[in-house]
C-alpha cells in the first residue's frame, strides 16, 4: 500500500513537472501552416476569385462552401478526438489536406486541368470543392493542435507557455504572409489576368513551403500525448447539451462571440477590395493595411494579457472595443478616395478595436465554461460552428449584391466592399453593445473567477 501511495505521489510530481523550452517551441510552430494559409484565405480569396473572372455571388459560394465544411468538421473532429485521441495523426492528416487544397485554389483550377476544360461551371465547382477540402483539413489540424495542450502537461505555467508560444507564431505567420504578398505584388506586376493568377500562385506556394518547414519541426519535437496517463484527459461523464441550452448566459456569449467574429472576418475579407477599388490605393496597400491592423491588434492583445480581469473591466473594455468599431466603421464608410491616406490611422484604430472585442469575448467563453470542464468541447465547438456559418452566410449575402468586375476595371464609391468593410461591421458592433448591456456577471461566482486567467491564451 505504501509503495502504491509513493507511486501515486511520484506520478503527480511527474505530471506537474514543467516542460522544457524545446517541447514548448516545437508545439508553438505546429499551427503555422494553418495560420499563414488562413490569413491569405480571408484577406485575398474573394478578391482573387473575382479578379480571375468569377462573379461575386459565385465567389461567395466558394467561401460559403468552405465555411460550412469548417463548421461541421470542427464539431466532428472534436468528438472523434475526444473518443479516440491520436492528436498527431489528425494533425498531419489535416495538414496534408490543407497543403493540397490550398495550392489547388490559389495555384489554379486543378479540376479544370484534370477534366481538360476551363468552363465556368467546372471552375466554380472545382474551387468550391477544394475550398471545402481546405476547411476540413484546417479544422482537423486546429482542433487537434489546440486540444493537445491539456494532455501534454498538468503544469499551469507550461500550459500558459504553450498557448502563448502558439499565439506568438500566429503573429509571425500573419506578418510573414503579408511580407510575402508585399514582395510578390512588387516583383510581379498585374497587367493581365494571367499575371494575377501567377501572383497568387507564388503566394500560395511560398506560404505552403514556409508552413511545411515548421510542420516538420512540430512533428519531430512534439511527442504524442497519452490520454490514459493524464487525469484531465480521461474519458469522463459528459455534460448533456441541454444543460447549456437552459443557460441564458450561453445565448448571450454565443451572440457576442458570433458578432465579434462577424466584425473581424467580414471586414478582413473585404478590406483588399476596399483599399484598391474604393480608395484606389496602390497594389501594396493590399498587404500593408491588413498588416497594420494585425500588428496593432497583437500589441493591444499583449497589453490586455497583463491586466487582472474582473467582470466590470471585461464589460467596460468590450464596450470600448465595440464603440471604437462603430466610430471607425462609419469613418471607413464615408472616407473619400481623395483622402485615402487617412486609412492608415483608421487601420490602427480598427486593429485595437478588433483586439478588444475578440479578447473579451474569448474571455466570456472561459467564464461560461467555468468549472464545467466536461462540457467545454461542446461550448467551443458550437460557438465556432455558429461563427463560421454566420460569416459564410454574411459574405454570401453581401457578395450577392456586388456587380461583376473584370480585370483592370474600377468601381464607384458606394460599393458592397464599402458597406462590408465599414457600415455592416459598425451595425454588428451596435448589436454587441446592446447585448453587452444585458450581461450580469458577479465576481464571487465561479464563472467570474475564470476571468482571472489571462484572456489572450
Amino acid at each position: 500500500m505504501a509503495d502504491k501511495k509513493d507511486d501515486g505521489v511520484m506520478s503527480e510530481g511527474q505530471i506537474a513537472e514543467s516542460l522544457g523550452r524545446w517541447p514548448i517551441l516545437s508545439y508553438g510552430v505546429g499551427h503555422m501552416l494553418n495560420d499563414i494559409t488562413s490569413a491569405c484565405w480571408f484577406t485575398y480569396l474573394l478578391l482573387f476569385l473575382q479578379q480571375i473572372g468569377l462573379a461575386p455571388r459565385d465567389a461567395a459560394v466558394v467561401m460559403l462552401s468552405g465555411q460550412v465544411a469548417d463548421g461541421l468538421m470542427t464539431i466532428l473532429a472534436g468528438e472523434m478526438i475526444d473518443r479516440f485521441g491520436r492528436f498527431k495523426l489528425w494533425h498531419i492528416g489535416g495538414s496534408v489536406l490543407v497543403g493540397v487544397s490550398f495550392s489547388s485554389v490559389f495555384g489554379g483550377c486543378l479540376l479544370c486541368t484534370i477534366l481538360g476544360t476551363d468552363s465556368y461551371l467546372v471552375r466554380t465547382v472545382g474551387y468550391s470543392f477544394f475550398a471545402a477540402v481546405f476547411n476540413i483539413g484546417w479544422a482537423a489540424t486546429q482542433v487537434s493542435h489546440m486540444s493537445m495542450v491539456n494532455c501534454m502537461t498538468q503544469n499551469p505555467t507550461s500550459r500558459v507557455a504553450l498557448a502563448s508560444c502558439r499565439n506568438a507564431f500566429t503573429m509571425v505567420a500573419n506578418l510573414g504572409l503579408y511580407a510575402v504578398a508585399l514582395a510578390v505584388f512588387g516583383i510581379i506586376k498585374a497587367k493581365e489576368c494571367s499575371d494575377i493568377v501567377l501572383q497568387y500562385r507564388w503566394i500560395a506556394y511560398v506560404s505552403i513551403f514556409i508552413g511545411c518547414c515548421f510542420l516538420v519541426v512540430f512533428h519531430i519535437g512534439t511527442k504524442e500525448p497519452t490520454l490514459k496517463s493524464e487525469p484531465n484527459c480521461k474519458k469522463k461523464a459528459r455534460i448533456c447539451w441541454g444543460y447549456w441550452f437552459k443557460k441564458t448566459f450561453y445565448y448571450q456569449v454565443a451572440l457576442l462571440y458570433m458578432l465579434a467574429r462577424l466584425i473581424t472576418n467580414v471586414s478582413q475579407s473585404l478590406i483588399a477590395f476596399y483599399v484598391t477599388r474604393d480608395l484606389r490605393m496602390n497594389e501594396y496597400s493590399k498587404a500593408i493595411i491588413p498588416a497594420i491592423i494585425f500588428c496593432c491588434s497583437f500589441l493591444v492583445s499583449v497589453v490586455l494579457q497583463e491586466i487582472k480581469w474582473n467582470s466590470r473591466r471585461l464589460k467596460s473594455l468590450l464596450t470600448v472595443g465595440a464603440t471604437l468599431w462603430v466610430i471607425s466603421g462609419v469613418a471607413v464608410f464615408f472616407l473619400p478616395s481623395q483622402m485615402h491616406n487617412l486609412m492608415y490611422p483608421l487601420a490602427i484604430v480598427i486593429g485595437a478595436a478588433n483586439a478588444l472585442v475578440m479578447v473579451t469575448t474569448v474571455g466570456l467563453e472561459s467564464a461560461l465554461v467555468g468549472e464545467d470542464l466536461n462540457g467545454c468541447a461542446f461550448v467551443y465547438g458550437s460557438l465556432s460552428f455558429l461563427d463560421k456559418i454566420s460569416c459564410g452566410i454574411a459574405l454570401f449575402v453581401l457578395e450577392s449584391y456586388e456587380d461583376t468586375t473584370g480585370c483592370g476595371e474600377t468601381r464607384g464609391l458606394n460599393t458592397v466592399s464599402r458597406y462590408g468593410t465599414g457600415l455592416i461591421p459598425s451595425c454588428f458592433a451596435v448589436l454587441a453593445l446592446v447585448v453587452t448591456s444585458t450581461l450580469r456577471l458577479q465576481d464571487a461566482t465561479p464563472r467570474a473567477a475564470a476571468l482571472e486567467a489571462p484572456l489572450l491564451v
